[in-house]
C-alpha cells in the first residue's frame, strides 16, 4: 500500500495560531501538526520568503501563506546519528553514516545532518558542502554566518582537499585523471590504485571540482562502477562502497588543517 503524503496551502488567519489552522485544514490532530512542524515540513510564505515553522503556536499576518507537505514515508524515517570528530565552534567536522541526507527537503529535515547538528550542538548550522545519501565519511558544518561564508567560498574556488576511498569493480593498477565533463561543466577525478584486485580494487580518488555523482559517473565512464552503485552499476548488499576519508582546508584564522577518517571506518576489499 502507498504511503499517505498530500500538499496543501491555506491562507494565514491571524486570530489562530497555525495548528489550529492546519488542524482544520486537513483532519490531522494537533499533535500530528506539532510533530511535523518539528520535523520542518510546514512553510511560511510571505511576499516570496519563505521560512520553515516550527512553532505551534505561531501566529501570522493574513497576508501570509501556510503550506504543509506532508509525506508518512518521509516523517516516520528514523535517521542515523552522524559522529562528532572535532569541534572548532565557529565550524565542526563530523562522519555521517550512510543513510543521513546532508540537507532537508520541503517534506523535512529532521533526516538530515544539518538539523542534527543544529540541534545536538544547540548552535545555528550551515551547510558548506554534501555528501550523497548513501556515501558515508567527512563532512564540516559551519557555525556562523562568517564560516559558512568564508568555508563555502574556498568549496567554490576549489582551495579544499577532498579525497574519497572507493571499493569498484574490475582490475585498476594505473594511477588516472578522469576529465569528461558532467552536465556541461568541467570535472577533474584523479584515480590512484591502493590494492589492485581481479574482480574488485580498491582506490582512492582525488577530486578538484565537486559535481553531482562526480566520483560515481566519472568511475562508470571507464568501466569501473563502484561496487554497490544501484544508479550506475550494480546494487550489493552492503551498500555503496563509497566514503570522504581526507579533508582539507583552512580555518577562519588563515592557517591549513586537515582531517582524517579512522582507519576501520574507510572501505576495504575486506568489508
Amino acid at each position: 500500500m502507498a504511503a499517505y503524503s498530500f500538499t496543501k496551502t491555506i491562507k494565514a488567519t491571524p486570530e489562530y495560531d497555525v495548528a489550529t489552522q492546519l488542524s482544520d485544514a486537513t483532519g490531522l490532530s494537533r499533535t500530528a501538526i506539532k510533530d511535523v512542524m518539528a520535523k520542518g515540513a510546514v512553510w511560511s510564505d510571505k511576499s516570496g520568503r519563505k521560512r520553515r515553522l516550527r512553532r505551534a503556536s505561531t501566529k501570522l499576518k493574513s497576508c501570509a501563506e501556510i503550506s504543509i507537505y506532508y509525506s508518512e514515508d518521509v516523517i516516520h524515517q528514523t535517521p542515523p546519528d552522524p559522529t562528532l570528530q572535532e569541534d572548532q565552534y565557529d565550524f565542526s567536522i563530523w562522519m555521517k553514516p550512510p543513510g543521513l541526507m546532508s540537507s532537508g527537503s520541503r517534506f523535512g529535515d529532521h533526516c538530515a545532518i544539518e538539523r542534527i547538528v543544529e540541534k545536538t550542538l544547540d548552535r545555528p548550522t550551515f551547510l558548506v558542502h554534501r555528501l550523497d545519501r548513501f556515501v558515508w565519511g567527512l563532512m564540516v558544518l559551519a557555525h556562523s554566518k562568517k564560516a559558512a561564508t568564508d568555508l563555502s567560498t574556498q568549496f567554490q574556488n576549489r582551495e579544499t582537499r577532498k579525497v574519497y576511498k572507493a571499493v569498484v569493480h574490475g582490475l585498476i593498477t594505473d594511477p588516472c585523471t578522469i576529465s569528461v565533463p558532467i552536465d556541461g561543466k568541467d570535472a577533474v577525478s584523479h584515480i590512484q590504485p591502493i590494492t589492485p584486485g581481479s574482480e574488485r580494487s580498491l582506490i582512492e580518488v582525488d577530486i578538484e571540482t565537486g559535481r553531482k555523482h562526480q566520483i560515481r559517473k566519472h568511475l562508470a565512464s571507464i568501466g569501473h562502477p563502484i561496487v554497490g552503485d544501484r544508479q550506475y552499476g550494480l546494487p550489493d548488499e552492503q551498500g555503496i562502497q563509497l566514503a570522504s576519508v581526507a579533508l582539507g582546508f583552512k580555518n577562519l584564522e588563515g592557517f591549513a588543517v586537515e582531517y582524517r577518517l579512522p582507519k576501520d571506518l574507510e572501505p576495504s576489499l575486506n568489508s
